[in-house]
């Protein structure tokens, strides 16, 4: 896993640089220059918007007693979606702006949710426990005696 991390970290920039330079040689630099930064500024108004609209999703959820698992899901979304849209480069703004479709998300929300089946693990314990006495400490019984004011 972290070899595939280490790899994307290198081909990623590369792949981005490249296209970004044949982008610019097709067209001009200015053209490209405005492309990134449109990207930029469009990505992170729809993530901000999106997330706000799913943050009162969750809200409304939680207060109904439901698990909000879709809308977390769709939250770590926008999360990644916004954080690659202000990424310069064309790969990961296509990528980014996908993760903002509804249609899309649902189904990265799916692959993503059987790849955690798969691959996490969870375990849980409980145990009951009666209240005992401090290990080793002395009890002192006592009672509170309160004085009546009588005047």
């Amino acid at each position: 896993m972290l070899i595939r991390l280490m790899i994307l970290m290198v081909v990623v920039p590369f792949a981005e640089l490249a296209l970004l330079l044949w982008l610019a040689e097709q067209t001009s630099w200015w053209f490209t220059l405005a492309v990134v930064v449109a990207t930029g500024i469009v990505g992170a108004a729809l993530a901000k918007h999106q997330g706000w609209r799913t943050i009162r999703r969750v809200q409304s959820e939680l207060a109904e007693g439901r698990v909000p698992t879709d809308a977390l899901w769709d939250a770590a979304m926008i999360l990644v979606a916004g954080a690659l849209l202000l990424t310069p480069g064309i790969i990961t703004d296509a990528f980014g702006f996908t993760l903002l479709l509804p249609v899309c998300r649902r189904t990265y929300r799916r692959w993503l949710s059987g790849w955690v089946r798969q691959h996490v693990r969870v375990e849980t314990r409980t145990s009951r426990s009666t209240p005992t006495a401090p290990a080793g400490g002395r009890i002192i019984d006592s009672y509170v005696v309160r004085e009546h004011d009588e005047s």
